[in-house]
């Protein structure tokens, strides 16, 4: 009797496409990191720019990551570049976790945050 192992090859597939698309996100959030100190270097930046630098880094760095996990998966691009979008701020969220040993910034701010990636995630879920 032979066993159905196709669920099993799907989710695995799947989370291989989902790791594929959130490295390429942090790999956009490192170029565009990046280039912001070295305009904050070579400029001097004032804070708001610089804040403004960061909020574009997160929509374009999830857009790339919903764009490519669209393009990989075919289906559902719009859930699946939420899902992205979601997941890349749950690591942002881990990683100032584990640097910090607390939650930075207010929660009006956090919330922003989550919606800017989610967003920026499902956009690119739906223009791939």
């Amino acid at each position: 009797m032979e066993k159905n192992t196709a669920g099993g090859k799907g989710i695995e597939q799947a989370s291989v496409r989902i790791l594929k698309s959130l490295l390429c996100a942090y790999a956009a959030t490192g170029i565009m990191l990046l280039i912001l100190t070295l305009l904050l270097y070579k400029a001097g930046l004032s804070e708001e720019n610089v804040n403004a630098g960061i909020i574009l880094t997160y929509i374009i760095s999830t857009f790339a990551g919903g764009f490519v996990i669209g393009k990989l998966m075919g289906v559902r691009k719009f859930l699946w570049g939420l899902l992205t979008g979601v997941l890349y701020f749950v690591l942002l969220l881990l990683i100032s976790l584990g640097v910090y040993h607390s939650v930075q910034g207010e929660p009006v701010n956090l919330l922003t945050t989550f919606l800017l990636c989610a967003g920026g995630g499902m956009l690119g879920g739906m223009v791939s």
